[in-house]
């Protein structure tokens, strides 16, 4: 096994359409308005940019997002990430009653050099630490809808 490589899955029930949700979320430069640990977004170009994300332990993850598929019938955004995580991630939208089930699927294998060196005893750590950043998201996008 590598310790190095993580498949995540998250479920997110959200008090908005299914349109709303997608048209947030394929908006990538403003995660850092409502998603406190998504530190910064610089757009490259039409489909890229490097993103910077700082959960709770004291360490950057620094990557080139790049979009894979853009699809707002089927409610799917993907991208392919390059740098300190590689791997792809995907929003899934769908209607879920008067609300939105937001799905992220996230597999990548962990490159920055002093979390392979901690993967074995810190791969508890990292799991929780991303846990916690996908919450905080969470909270911060239903602040953010019932905002706008």
């Amino acid at each position: 096994m590598d310790w190095s490589h993580y498949r995540f899955h998250t479920r997110w029930a959200l008090p908005a359409s299914p349109a709303t949700v997608y048209d947030v979320l394929e908006q990538a430069e403003d995660y850092p308005r409502w998603w406190p640990q998504v530190r910064a977004v610089e757009r490259l170009d039409d489909t890229t940019g490097v993103i910077t994300i700082r959960a709770t332990l004291p360490y950057d993850l620094v990557f080139t997002a790049r979009e894979v598929r853009r699809d707002r019938a089927a409610g799917v955004l993907e991208i392919a990430m390059t740098g300190d995580l590689e791997g792809w991630a995907r929003w899934t939208i769908t209607g879920d009653g008067a609300g939105t089930l937001a799905l992220y699927d996230q597999v990548v294998d962990v490159h920055k050099p002093l979390l392979r060196r901690l993967a074995v005893p810190g791969r508890p750590v990292f799991r929780a630490n991303h846990r916690l950043m996908m919450r905080a998201g969470r909270r911060g996008l239903v602040a953010y809808l019932e905002a706008v």
